[in-house]
């Protein structure tokens, strides 16, 4: 048995090593036949087992080798294992607005950067795409100009494939917001959805979309705070899912409001003073911008800037149970060419324990520069990400949303 699944292991290092699908496809059949003319016979467990340690991308083109292994590699329980003994690979998502012919684009690259992948595109789109990644899938929202209502879509890089979510039973154009979080107990993806009435700021309409079921299921929820338009606003590009809850920043005063995908209920807890000075009138609050939200090594954090030292300082939630929370300081060099919005140079994902991305920069045509600092080195470089489409108006084109997401295989209804 050592003997053969060595070979079946040499049989998949060499469609790693080849190059152009076709040449996979025709190797995959001559060594197939030729294991089969030799009478190696492994047992189904075997190659399962063999296969779920393979990363992402390889077991992809591994489909073609067979129908037994393309129906082996398609089921739920073979998904289940690969996400749990599979190398965890990293890789980019991010997404591009032109203005100039109102269309958003997606793509995906590696860490390092080189050439991305072109994913999907949205026509007749405005500026309002926020995206939350976890366990392999995307979740953002765009608004169109025929009409003011969000749509949310969730989309797995990896496979390029995507759904569109059908928009809940009682829906309205304003107030409303989808937020993206993973249920570990049933190990499910849910969207989270709620319109608070503009005259009632405390009554509130909850909605869940199960990514199991394909449904949304209304619930019945307490609220533990008003929710006036003004306190929650882009609450979408403001929240964190952490321990199976989903975290969104209100303001004024600045507060963290918790949604418990298992328990189904809100809690609310305080952000550090430092962070959020409670006093607005002061000096210091009004050169104190108020933070955002950011998981760094699967720990809520908060990022405040501070323009008169040229700091950023981000506190990491360590302790979840006991509210403990650790400052990091990122100071920036003189004459950063880090890119400012929203009040300022904010990071927009991690992608390790030690490496922060902050908001890419358009260089030309079909290249773009992310920064990214290292919090362990305290040092900044750059990677270079070149786009396979080239914007016709490279100064029109708005770069944002980057994030580091973990390559899956979880499969997506169309």
């Amino acid at each position: 048995m050592g003997f053969e699944r060595a070979c079946l292991c040499c049989f998949l290092l060499k469609m790693e090593t080849l190059e152009g699908k076709q040449a996979i496809a025709t190797e995959a059949r001559e060594d197939e036949h030729s294991m089969q003319k030799a009478k190696i016979s492994l047992p189904v467990e075997i190659i399962e087992d063999i296969l779920s340690r393979i990363p992402v991308k390889s077991i992809l083109r591994f489909k073609s080798v067979s129908k037994p292994w393309l129906s082996l590699i398609s089921t739920p329980s073979f998904h289940k294992l690969h996400s749990t003994v599979a190398p965890r690979t990293t890789a980019l998502f991010f997404s591009a607005y032109d203005s100039s012919t109102n269309t958003s684009y997606f793509f995906s690259g590696a860490r390092d950067g080189g050439s991305v992948a072109n994913l999907i595109k949205l026509d007749n789109t405005v500026l309002e795409l926020y995206a939350e990644h976890l366990n392999g899938l995307v979740c953002f929202t765009s608004r169109t100009y025929c009409c003011r209502t969000l749509d949310s879509y969730v989309l797995n890089p990896c496979t390029h494939k995507f759904f569109k979510l059908p928009r809940p039973p009682v829906i309205e154009a304003m107030n409303t917001c989808y937020l993206f979080g993973f249920d570990e107990l049933s190990n499910e993806h849910k969207v989270l959805y709620f319109h608070v009435e503009s005259i009632k700021p405390t009554t509130i309409e909850v909605m869940i979309f199960s990514m199991s079921t394909y449904s949304w299921r209304k619930i019945n929820v307490d609220l533990p705070v008003s929710m006036s338009r003004a306190r929650w606003g882009y609450v979408t590009r403001l929240s964190v899912c952490v321990n199976s809850t989903i975290h969104l920043m209100l303001k004024r005063p600045l507060k963290i409001l918790a949604f418990n995908l298992t328990t189904e209920k809100f809690s609310i807890f305080n952000i550090p003073l430092e962070a959020a000075p409670e006093t607005q009138g002061t000096f210091e609050y009004r050169y104190k911008r108020s933070g955002c939200f950011i998981k760094i090594n699967g720990l809520l954090s908060v990022a405040c800037y501070d323009p008169m030292g040229q700091n950023l300082h981000i506190w990491i939630l360590q302790d979840y149970q006991n509210r403990v929370w650790v400052r990091e300081t990122i100071t920036f060099p003189p004459n950063s060419q880090i890119r400012y919005g929203g009040g300022g140079p904010y990071p927009y994902d991690s992608i390790s324990m030690d490496e922060i991305i902050f908001s890419p920069t358009v260089l030309s045509e079909n290249l773009i520069s992310v920064p990214i600092y290292n919090m362990k080195t305290r040092c900044f470089k750059s990677i270079e990400l070149t786009l396979g489409h080239q914007f016709l108006s490279p100064k029109l084109v708005h770069v944002s949303q980057i994030k580091c997401y973990v390559e899956s295989l979880i499969p997506l209804q169309h």
